[in-house]
């Protein structure tokens, strides 16, 4: 009986304390991701070459829980689109292009006072990512697989319950090789097949709404 009072204590608690917060914006990432990185650089004649870290564009949404005044639980779909074209020897254009989506149930501990709040947690989902690649023709692979994350994300008051928001996100994602039907994108200079893992770093703008 005591177990039960105290279980109904600690949902009243946490419901007390129930907020939303609705999160979206975009922004740049930053990726590292060598094995896509090598391929490019070993097989398309080109003087534009890939460097360590390539820059993309980043969305996002999000929508958290308050449980309790320092804990919130959330969850997220972020969109990163990332190309590369270059001319071949005058001749044609190469293009490599990839859309990638990136679910993640997240979790935070959160510091808060009056016109701010400072996030700072992390989470993991899986990833999908749709990939183009155009030499003569248009070549497209898919992939999925997971990816984890951490991140800082402050918010500081605009008028009533609209914030703006700032943040910073590294991530680890490892969608693995893109494949279309059995064929797989390689690498005849390095002799291995081609995977999209990566890792990121994004700074990223937006507006949050709390109610």
């Amino acid at each position: 009986m005591k177990k039960f009072t105290l279980l109904l204590l600690m949902a009243f608690y946490s419901s007390s304390f129930g907020q939303v917060d609705l999160v979206g914006g975009m922004g740049i990432i930053f990726i590292n991701n060598y094995s896509l990185a090598d391929y490019i650089n070993t097989n398309i004649p080109s003087p534009e070459k890939v460097g360590t870290f390539s820059s993309a564009l980043e969305l996002y949404c999000e929508a958290d829980y308050s449980l309790l005044p320092n804990i919130e639980l959330g969850a997220e779909i972020a969109y990163t689109l990332f190309s590369y074209n270059t001319n071949i020897a005058g001749i044609t254009n190469y293009n490599i292009s990839y859309n990638h989506y990136k679910p993640s149930v997240l979790a935070y501990y959160v510091l808060s006072g009056y016109g701010y709040k400072l996030k700072l947690g992390g989470g993991l989902g899986p990833r999908f990512l749709y990939l183009d690649e155009k030499i003569i023709g248009t070549e497209s692979y898919s992939a999925s697989g997971f990816g984890v994350l951490l991140r800082a994300q402050g918010h500081t008051l605009l008028s009533d319950d609209l914030y703006a928001n700032i943040g910073s996100t590294l991530r680890y994602d490892f969608p693995g090789a893109p494949i279309k039907g059995s064929k797989k994108i390689f690498n005849s200079v390095l002799d291995k097949e081609v995977n999209i893992n990566s890792f990121s770093i994004s700074v990223n703008i937006g507006v949050s709404y709390f109610f």
